[in-house]
């Protein structure tokens, strides 16, 4: 009896296309979510990779056994279904490389976001820094209170182990407020907006709130791993600056401009006020406070190296 093949039309070979495609997309979100949100401070980069590309291996083994018996019932060919028909598959071995590649792909893409930030990695190809160009940015310098106490009663082991632990939890919500880390000096941190961006929703605000919030809802953690409960201050300019390339080992994009040196000094100011977050009135005039925030003017101050005074405000959360 000779077997007939069934012809079947072309929106019924798509659909095939369709299902594996979103049982591929699917699979592929949960394990990255899983992943960032559960195992990336737990393992390794080395380690995740491994075991992610062992996941995906067994998946696409799994999807392609089920995809084959079911295209079976419909276009009447035998498909490769057995028991360990994947080991000697050279098309399986082919998905299977591809689907990987690119997950190493997409993993290398995100690690040069997280790096340079969202978008600086494609800008840095085509060249856009080459040639120191001005913008104009939102800054703002957050860094631990009595972070040399802290330093003294931990040692400087456990101390480092700390600070991983709290810039964890800001690194969590970095993209939320569309954020960028620019780079971490010691217990600080430098994060930057673009004016569009920093005061739009208030993130530049909201985003020092929501840090000290998740800092509070784990001091459980903090006061039993270290016996203390970290609270940072901050202070937040806007201005223009220049960004460059610099170097050709470790190459990265440095910040030059008033505006970083008027920022640090300005939450330099905080222990002088004992206030948590410092604004400049150059900012201030920028934003619109909602009525879950209050500004206080501390008035006119010199910063430290400067010939002209600046209008600082206090922000608190009602």
């Amino acid at each position: 009896m000779v077997q007939t093949t069934k012809v079947l039309p072309v929106s019924e070979y798509l659909l095939f296309g369709v299902v594996l495609g979103v049982m591929v997309a699917i699979v592929y979100t949960i394990v990255e979510y899983v992943f960032d949100k559960f195992l990336s401070k737990a393992l390794n980069l080395g380690l995740i990779l491994i075991i992610k590309s062992f996941i995906y291996l067994i998946f696409l083994i799994f999807s392609l056994t089920i995809i084959a018996y079911l295209a079976e019932d419909y276009i009447g060919v035998d498909f490769p279904n057995h028991t360990g028909w994947w080991i000697s598959n050279k098309i399986f071995w082919m998905v299977t490389a591809y689907f990987i590649i690119c997950s190493l792909l997409f993993s290398f893409i995100r690690l040069a976001n997280d790096k340079f930030g969202k978008g600086i990695i494609f800008k840095m190809l085509i060249g856009r820094y080459r040639n120191p160009r001005e913008v104009e940015k939102i800054f703002m310098f957050l860094d631990m209170k009595s972070s040399t106490s802290h330093a003294e009663e931990l040692g400087h082991l456990k101390y480092s182990m700390l600070i991983q632990d709290c810039f964890f939890y800001l690194n969590k919500i970095i993209n939320k407020y569309d954020a960028e880390i620019y780079q971490y000096v010691g217990d600080e941190a430098v994060i930057s907006w673009t004016p569009k961006k920093g005061i739009r929703h208030l993130n530049c605000i909201k985003l020092f709130f929501d840090f000290d919030r998740k800092l509070k809802r784990h001091s459980k953690y903090y006061m039993k791993k270290y016996g203390v409960q970290p609270e940072f201050k901050a202070g937040l300019h806007t201005g223009k600056i220049i960004i460059a390339e610099v170097g050709t080992v470790k190459k990265e994009l440095a910040y030059h401009g008033d505006v970083i040196n008027s920022t640090s000094r300005i939450q330099g100011k905080c222990n002088e006020f004992g206030e948590s977050l410092l604004v400049s009135a150059e900012l201030m005039e920028k934003l619109k406070l909602t009525s879950k925030y209050q500004a206080v003017s501390l008035g006119d101050e010199l910063l430290d190296g400067k010939t002209e005074e600046l209008k600082i405000f206090a922000i608190h959360r009602k």
